[in-house]
């Protein structure tokens, strides 16, 4: 039986839109935006294709996505192909189908009903579209909301459709993301024999014990909103290949996920401050991914939950777990931000899939927040 929304899932599927390369996405959605009265303004930068769609004057609700995927992994592994869209036993197998090309068919099914039913709505109903998500974000969704910001454009609700739930569609949305703080950290030594280890300086054995005690630092406790901020070491490189030389670097590359009861600044003293303690000679550079970024109860949040709770049948829970997300840079005009979509256990996976009833489902639930926010 003919859907809509599964039938938009799969022409966007069939596009093979590895991050930044839209692959013909976004024409597909232009089309039928503009079928439906929206002013599209194409933002492309680079190699990244964006746009901006609206339609209407007031509130403004703008719903968010990208068209690119990530990378497919070993194609022999998957059941079907990758870019060619597969229906098994209620379950829609391909690359984006969770990660997000369902949510943006969802979206833009349910703006043509909506905009069927309330051609003269009250507010404004926008589309933030990008192809630079999954891979360096640079010339996606940051750079739109510059150009938005320049011009004073105001936002008010803002919905991500990124693939919040767990198991049934609705159980979790998210309203915040913890920020994430990178260091690139080198420790320099002096190369030297192994068995002449007092005329050398061997910087691994001075950089261990400086990682076990950042490791073991207790940075806060989190709050009602965040878990406690963690760190991660991610990579360690040493060495000139030879098992009889000390080497006179060693790299070390960590992670911070940290929430608002503590900054980005304070992590970077404290670090520097522990490195200076142990004498060593370093050089460090830093690299702020993301803030982070709550949405306490509002408007946006309050009709999330309702239609939820209609449609599916469950109250979700809101949390702020994971990685980051384009919603940080929405929550930075002073837009109400919440992150709802499909259930998650596959992507970016071999075989992504997801239910297909869970894609209407997620439809309707979007048409009624429009409903609520700018009908």
């Amino acid at each position: 039986m003919y859907c809509p929304v599964i039938d938009l899932v799969k022409q966007l599927v069939r596009c093979p839109s590895l991050s930044p390369d839209d692959a013909g996405c976004q024409p597909i959605l232009i089309d039928r935006l503009q079928a439906m009265g929206f002013t599209i303004e194409l933002i492309n930068i680079g190699n990244t294709f964006n746009f901006w769609a609206s339609r209407g004057k007031g509130k403004t609700l703008v719903f968010a996505g990208h068209t690119d995927v990530a990378p497919v992994g070993d194609i022999k592994r998957w059941l079907y192909s990758p870019f060619e869209p597969c229906t098994k036993n209620g379950m829609l197998f391909g690359r984006g189908t969770a990660d997000m090309k369902g949510s943006l068919a969802a979206m833009i099914v349910a703006a043509e009903r909506f905009v069927q039913s309330y051609p003269q709505h009250r507010g404004r109903l926008a589309f933030l579209i990008t192809s630079d998500e999954e891979g360096c974000s640079i010339n996606g969704t940051v750079k739109v909301v510059e150009r938005l910001m320049e011009r004073n454009e105001c936002i008010d609700y803002c919905l991500v459709g990124e693939p919040s739930s767990n198991e049934k569609v609705g159980d979790v949305i998210k309203n915040g993301r913890r920020g994430s703080l990178t260091a690139n950290l080198f420790v320099h030594g002096i190369q030297g024999h192994v068995a002449y280890p007092h005329v050398a300086n061997n910087p691994i054995h001075r950089i261990v014990p400086i990682l076990h005690q950042l490791i073991n630092i207790k940075w806060d406790r989190g709050n009602s909103f965040f878990s406690p901020t963690s760190m991660q070491i991610a990579n360690i490189q040493a060495g000139v290949g030879s098992n009889n030389t000390i080497p006179d670097n060693c790299f070390a590359q960590f992670n911070f996920r940290f929430n608002t009861q503590v900054s980005s600044s304070i992590i970077q003293s404290r670090v520097e401050d522990i490195l200076n303690q142990n004498q060593v000679n370093y050089s460090i550079q830093w690299d702020i991914i993301r803030h982070p970024f709550l949405t306490k109860q509002g408007n946006l949040l309050h009709e999330v939950v309702n239609a939820i709770k209609h449609y599916s049948k469950i109250t979700p829970k809101t949390l702020t777990t994971g990685g980051t997300s384009d919603g940080y840079f929405m929550a930075k005009m002073g837009a109400e931000v919440v992150e709802l979509g499909p259930v998650n256990t596959t992507i970016h996976k071999i075989n992504e899939c997801v239910k297909e009833s869970d894609l209407k489902i997620l439809s309707f639930i979007y048409q009624r927040i429009m409903e609520k926010l700018v009908a």
